[in-house]
């Protein structure tokens, strides 16, 4: 049995294994020099505008922001609501600087996703493609979770953003592992030799999927003790012997999506329920069978259920629940109809999304009402983990995965937020997590996710409250009714800055949805629903 698994493990290496030099021999392509964005400048004030911060703090404005040299070192209250800004609170303006209004407007700390893809060549989403998406919707760092255009491509980018010799966010760039391993890793001393080179290639850290519980275990603790982090998806060939619970006690960081989460708090059996004719490479079956496996768990709030959270919280454990991914799931048509795709959705990626055998989660062989309403009650579950696990003082951080099941880069982000509400977060808490929490999660809190004296200057600046309807953040806007009766977008972000630059996000998006129309134009694609003719 036990040379058995072995096999098994061996099995899903190689996969990585392959996979990777697919992906660095198809590539996406390198993003091009900076065109876009002004600065950075010697000083730079943001005028009169609310800010909404992640410490927990209520909106407070207006306010004036100065930076200089990359650095916050003043925030100034100016005034009051409703009253003219008085100018003798104003901080100066030093020659050389740039003033920026945003008076009426809103800023909070520049998003961070904890789970982003940079595209793929099989999808068309090259990585200006992708990088802009992301910028246009405010997000300004990136943890980049397996590096699959190969980690010396990740790693080129992540030099050339963080001198921002391209439009892109800061890039933290970890290693699936065994990538780039001339033989799959067998043996505990083979993973932490891997390690140690993934080290000095400058890898931010490791990304699991299914390992044998005595390779991850020494690949978790060689990685910890050169100071980096690790993050784990419990593929399902192995979480019956490596869970959550196994990965967090090793030393593992955070955890992505929720497998393992619900095994770890199984009560009457070891493996989740599979059906007897259960294939795991027939992805319907992967992912409509993970739709009944919350239910399997233990109850909420139940002896096991408050024991696995708590032990988690008290391990300083990272939830990175990335609920948009799997939204499809309970909802395929409103995921497919979103109305962004028409605009925004490469022609290949768009190809990718639709049923499909090969095409990874592309699993609508027969998905209907019966899916969809377990993955309802799915949800139902997972929520109330979530939202318990940020009430006792665990780290819940926002992760999209896009790229796959109609979940497209920016605007699933906002999703990921939009879920995090009707999980039960009040609007701040979701702006902590998309901010403070991930840069607690990355170990760089001291420099990032959240507007304070001495924190790098990342900002997103909107015209409309996102507390009041998160929905303003989409690329799209949100919809509203003036008092003429008109109908009108609003919202939308205004500017992303990353390290003191100012970019008008709306040209972003311009610049994207003139890709995707010269692309149409150059293939003659037609943009349709699945199976329609």
């Amino acid at each position: 049995m036990k040379r058995f698994s072995r096999k098994i493990n061996l099995i899903v290496v190689m996969i990585c294994f392959v996979s990777q030099v697919f992906a660095q021999q198809n590539g996406v392509k390198k993003a091009e020099p900076r065109k876009e964005g002004e600065g950075p400048y010697s000083q730079l004030i943001i005028r009169g505008v609310t800010l909404i911060n992640s410490t927990g703090s209520p909106p407070l404005g207006p306010v004036d922001i100065v930076v200089e040299n990359n650095r916050i070192v003043q925030i100034s209250v100016v005034g009051a609501p409703n009253l003219p800004i008085n100018p003798e609170r104003r901080p100066k303006l030093i020659a050389g600087g740039k003033e920026l209004n945003a008076e009426g407007m809103f800023l909070m700390p520049g998003f961070i996703d904890m789970h982003a893809h940079i595209g793929g060549a099989n999808k068309g989403t090259d990585a200006d493609y992708v990088f802009k998406l992301w910028m246009a919707h405010g997000i300004t760092t990136i943890r980049e979770p397996g590096s699959m255009n190969g980690i010396d491509w990740t790693l080129e980018h992540k030099a050339k953003s963080l001198k921002n010799e391209i439009t892109a966010p800061r890039i933290f760039a970890y290693t699936v592992f065994g990538q780039g391993s001339k033989t799959p890793i067998s043996t505990p001393e083979q993973a932490r030799v891997w390690v140690r080179e993934n080290a000095k290639k400058g890898a931010d850290g490791i990304k699991f999927f299914g390992v044998a519980p005595d390779i991850i275990a020494a690949a978790i603790d060689e990685n910890k003790k050169l100071g980096l982090r690790a993050m784990a998806h419990h593929a399902q060939t192995d979480v019956g012997r490596w869970n959550a619970m196994n990965s967090a006690k090793a030393g593992l960081t955070s955890l992505e999506h929720w497998y393992g989460l619900p095994e770890s708090m199984f009560t009457d059996r070891t493996v989740q329920h599979y059906s007897n004719d259960y294939n795991y490479q027939n992805e319907q079956d992967r992912f409509g069978e993970a739709g009944t496996l919350w239910k399997q768990a233990a109850a909420p709030y139940s002896e096991k259920w408050n024991k696995v959270m708590n032990d988690l919280i008290a391990l300083n454990f990272t939830l990175t629940p990335t609920m948009d991914i799997y939204e499809a799931n309970r909802d395929l048509m409103k995921a497919r109809t979103a109305e962004w795709h028409a605009d925004y959705t490469m022609p290949k990626l768009w190809d990718f999304y639709s049923p499909s055998w090969n095409s990874h989660g592309s699993y609508w062989h027969s998905w209907g009402t019966e899916q969809e309403v377990d993955w309802k009650e799915n949800y139902q579950l997972w929520m109330k983990f979530i939202n318990e696990y940020k009430n006792r003082g665990g780290r819940v951080v926002i992760g999209t995965d896009a790229g796959f099941i109609y979940q497209l880069f920016g605007f699933s982000y906002v999703r990921e937020m939009e879920l995090l509400r009707e999980a039960g977060f009040h609007p701040l808490e979701v702006i902590k997590a998309a901010t403070l929490n991930g840069a607690e999660a990355l170990g760089m809190d001291k420099d990032l996710g959240s507007v304070e004296v001495g924190k790098l200057a990342d900002f997103v600046i909107v015209e409309e409250n996102p507390l009041a309807n998160l929905q303003v953040l989409y690329g799209t806007g949100a919809i509203k009714l003036t008092a003429k009766n008109e109908v009108v977008r609003v919202g939308g972000v205004k500017f992303t800055i990353k390290d003191g630059i100012v970019y008008d996000a709306k040209q972003l998006l311009q610049e994207v949805k003139e890709m995707v129309k010269n692309e149409k134009a150059k293939t003659g694609y037609l943009f349709k629903q699945p199976g329609v003719k």
